[in-house]
């Protein structure tokens, strides 16, 4: 498709990208937004209003797009698996890698729309013909961290005019123009489907999806390549279970081993005359292993499902920062590829709770390099 001045920004209804839409506009560009329906906290569609409406007021197009049964599949499903595994999912890197921004893409090439754009706090810069996701202005907001999988034919097409002001600076924008509801909208907290504690919703997920009196569930899925075969049953059962020690001697009864998190020290419910936290999980065994915050301390992990903008920027290097959690701090590693090809990640310094499931994306100068999913 041959450059234009059209752009197709997905509008969520909230603060971040109500602003990118007028932003947008008064940078020259043709508008349309799209409203993704992936999931309705209490069947609630004031987003969408909220967007048809401000679509209203600027003038622009606005469609909406269904994709909750896509998003049911590929995101709440695989988080659900992936609890019932023992591993810890990230679901906000696997929508925006694998669905929001190729949906953007597909749904832009129908239109005959070149740009796409979101309300996302990062920069892109190009730099040898090849271009990057770079740190936002705001370093409080920066989200980076949840963009490591998207490949060129993405990032080239990418608008982000959020990256270059903070969020106070974009509420202050929108009361500027009038847009006063815009301007005090809360920020969203956690996982869309489950904004607070992810074990009161797998709990009644799994009441609403799984068969009773079965102890085991679905296999898990790449995170790579999210699919669910049609008509795909589940099947499991959580039931109490035993905190043990790393010799495999019990202390305790937990309330089910998909409830608890590698690295979490608060919220198991037991009172001990030391810290411990949660070093491993045996689903095979409903058992949590309990463990001194040493004993979680690893050198090395290994990732699948990794994607890199620049090899020879990356391998092999000794000053490549590596992030395992959105607001975690930075740590020095070097990465190399093994032969049954997953990334190698060394180290140079101990990290606790690595855990199995979770992101880790790698930087240098400022720039998102790549990422991938934590095997071990």
């Amino acid at each position: 498709m041959e450059e234009n001045k059209r752009v197709l920004l997905g509008m969520s209804g909230g603060t971040d990208s109500s602003v990118a839409a007028m932003r947008l506009l008064e940078a020259g560009y043709e508008v349309t937004g799209v409203t993704f329906r992936f999931y309705e906290l209490n069947d609630s569609t004031e987003y969408l209003e909220d967007a048809r409406h401000l679509a209203e007021r600027l003038g622009i197009r606005h469609i909406a797009y269904d994709a909750r049964e896509i998003f049911r599949k590929q995101i709440i499903e695989y988080f659900v698996r992936e609890y019932m595994v023992g591993h810890t999912p990230v679901p906000c890197t696997l929508c925006n890698n694998y669905l929001k921004w190729p949906l953007l893409s597909k749904i832009a090439d129908e239109m005959g729309i070149f740009y796409i754009a979101t309300g996302h706090y990062v920069r892109k810069v190009k730099v040898d013909d090849t271009c990057y996701i770079t740190y936002a202005a705001d370093s409080d907001k920066d989200q980076t961290f949840f963009l490591w999988g998207l490949k060129q034919d993405i990032l080239r097409r990418m608008l982000l005019p959020m990256g270059d002001i903070t969020k106070v600076e974009a509420r202050a924008f929108a009361a500027e123009r009038g847009f006063q509801k815009v301007a005090v909208k809360r920020d969203s907290l956690g996982v869309c489907f489950c904004p607070m504690d992810y074990r009161s919703f797998l709990k009644k997920w799994l009441v609403s999806n799984c068969q009773p009196q079965v102890s085991n569930c679905q296999p898990q899925v790449s995170v790579g390549q999210p699919q669910v075969s049609a008509g795909q049953t589940w099947s499991a059962e959580v039931r109490r279970g035993r905190f043990v020690d790393e010799k495999g001697d019990f202390i305790a009864w937990h309330e089910g081993y998909p409830f608890y998190t590698v690295g979490q020290r608060r919220g198991l419910g037991i009172h001990l005359n030391r810290a411990v936290f949660v070093k491993e999980i045996r689903p095979e065994k409903n058992e949590v292993v309990l463990a001194s915050l040493q004993a979680l301390e690893k050198t090395e992990m290994l990732l699948k499902d990794w994607n890199i903008v620049n090899r020879e920027r990356l391998l092999g290097h000794a000053d490549i920062i590596v992030k395992i959690r959105y607001r975690k701090q930075e740590n020095h590693c070097t990465v190399t590829v093994t032969p049954d090809n997953f990334l190698h990640v060394q180290l140079h310094e101990p990290l606790t709770a690595i855990a199995s499931g979770q992101a880790a994306a790698f930087y240098k100068d400022g720039l998102l390099l790549g990422g991938g999913i934590i095997v071990e």
